[in-house]
């Protein structure tokens, strides 16, 4: 337990304190709970006030509440009576009093740190399943997670709300992890995660940077790609050792970078590459590849499709390797594991139609993913996709994402994905001009349910082989609707609920279904 005295001393050791006064209870006060959600908040709480949508009713609330502190970057009338911490950046001193309360020891549990524009997730779950085969064989428990999927920490294994969650729950995790005995926990980290500072006193022993491409640019998240990449790069001030991509676009900028790290490493296909991946292998329905380091030279098999996911793999072995799993756990791993709405494929009885739900949201992914299509599923000769664009946020996806859609696919479906407080009919006319732009016929169904039935009897009527790309959403089970985040059935539900049908010959579609001008 910590004290009003001890919140004072790590936020000036920090040289964050600006001015501190006094509450009605002493210095020695115990703090029991520490948040920046009001609707937390339980007697002898310190409540933090942050962020662009802070309302001031929020520290009224939380006072009601119980609330004994507040730290914020202003004095604020509703916090009479409590001690005022009032610091220079709230997101670190958050940060440094997340650490504070919850224990946090480096390497209790050994952490990796992995960012990205693409394949967060997977490497994440690749890495994971390569030390739990580990640990099993040892009599260890289960390793830990944080990732856009879920959170594991030894305790509770929930859906998680957000890649990368604000510091105090950061913490929480990790601090469960450690009282469970967990060795170990893999971690997705977002741009907005280390812009924002919320991991900004953790120390990564391994992070590994994937790959990097313009995305998250708008006023609600990166002003320009420099500020997105220069987030990205900070990893690495915090990080033992480097796990860098060579065949990522500034591969170079990124190794620089590396240098803050206390030692480098590098994947890739690069002939420079630590770990260098050849040989891949596509045929029989499965993807295999050799992996050559100066310990070893072995070939993997992966459960999952997608020839991009090879990077990823490679990824986590380096990684792995770095903690000194053996390679048959690394290689048990690989050739079991498969990810929630990552490559998720669906087949009709009588074969004439494939769906693939993954959660390609931005170029990068698309890129890879198009071209995992016509790589690995040539027997369809016709590409129909639906997908969508976030309302106020990565505003340079519209563009990208309509154009290369149009550009691979014989037909496309703009649908809704997290339209948040923008009109959804907006949203979708803008996708769909750049769609047209590359002459690919297009249409707009606001329902993501509604375009998934829609499409399928599309590909119905036509002759041939059709294969259908759901992206965006993966295994999310929300959509952002005006303030509100609305309950929906995740992608692979809708594929699998609307191909069923299909299968059982029971389907009803609307032969005009409701589509927006």
């Amino acid at each position: 337990m910590i004290t009003i005295e001890d919140v004072k001393k790590v936020l000036r050791e920090r040289g964050l304190l600006a001015e501190q006064e006094p509450g009605e209870t002493g210095d020695i006060e115990p703090i029991h709970w520490f948040t920046c959600d009001s609707r937390a908040v339980v007697p002898g709480t310190l409540f933090i006030c942050k962020g662009a949508a802070f309302h001031e009713e929020y520290l009224r609330e939380a006072a009601e509440k119980g609330s004994i502190a507040y730290i914020s970057e202003r004095k604020y009338a509703a916090g009479q009576g409590l001690a005022a911490f009032l610091v220079s950046d709230v997101r670190r001193a958050m940060a440094a009093v997340s650490a504070l309360f919850f224990g946090y020891t480096p390497g209790e549990p050994r952490l990796t740190g992995i960012t990205g524009t693409k394949g967060k997730t997977t490497t994440a779950w690749y890495l994971k399943a390569m030390l739990d085969e580990w640990e099993a064989e040892q009599g260890k428990p289960e390793t830990g997670l944080i990732s856009t999927v879920l959170n594991y920490d030894g305790k509770h294994r929930q859906d998680a709300v957000m890649t990368t969650p604000e510091a105090p729950v950061v913490h929480e995790l990790l601090a469960n992890a450690r009282q469970q005995g967990l060795r170990y926990l893999t971690m997705e980290v977002s741009s907005q995660a280390l812009k924002y500072k919320r991991v900004r006193e953790l120390r990564f022993d391994v992070g590994i940077f994937l790959n990097i491409s313009e995305d998250h640019i708008s006023p609600q998240e990166h002003r320009d790609f420099g500020d997105y990449f220069s987030s990205k790069l900070s990893i690495f001030r915090q990080t033992g050792t480097a796990c860098v991509n060579l065949d990522a676009d500034y591969a170079q900028r990124i190794l620089d970078a590396a240098r803050k790290a206390e030692r480098v490493v590098t994947f890739g296909r690069h002939p420079c590459a630590d770990y260098r991946y050849s040989e891949v292998d596509r045929s029989g329905g499965r993807i295999s590849f050799r992996v050559t380091c100066s310990g070893f030279s072995e070939r993997f098999e992966l459960a999952m499709r997608g020839s991009f996911n090879v990077e990823n793999a490679v990824a986590a072995i380096a990684a792995a390797d770095t903690y000194g799993v053996p390679v048959r756990c690394m290689r048990q791993a690989l050739a079991q594991t498969t990810v929630p709405g990552r490559m998720e494929t669906f087949t009709s009885s009588d074969g004439k139609i494939c769906g693939i739900v993954d959660f390609a949201h931005n170029r990068l992914s698309f890129e890879k993913l198009f071209d995992a299509a016509y790589q690995e599923y040539g027997q369809y000769r016709r590409i129909i996709t639906i997908f969508g664009c976030p309302g106020g946020k990565a505003l340079n996806r519209r563009r990208e994402l309509g154009v290369i859609a149009g550009l691979f696919s014989d037909y496309v479906c703009v649908t809704s994905d997290d339209p948040g407080t923008e009109c959804q009919e907006n949203i979708a006319a803008e996708v769909r001009g750049y769609v047209e732009m590359t002459g690919c016929n297009c249409t707009c169904i606001a329902e993501r349910a509604e375009a998934v039935r829609a499409m399928i009897e599309y590909a119905r009527e036509q002759k041939g082989k059709s294969l259908i790309l759901l992206l965006g959403r993966g295994s999310e089970k929300y959509q952002r609707v005006g303030e509100r985040l609305r309950e929906y059935p995740t992608d692979a539900q809708l594929m699998r609920g609307v191909m069923a049908e299909y299968d059982a010959q029971k389907i009803l579609f609307m032969k005009t279904p409701t589509c927006w001008a």
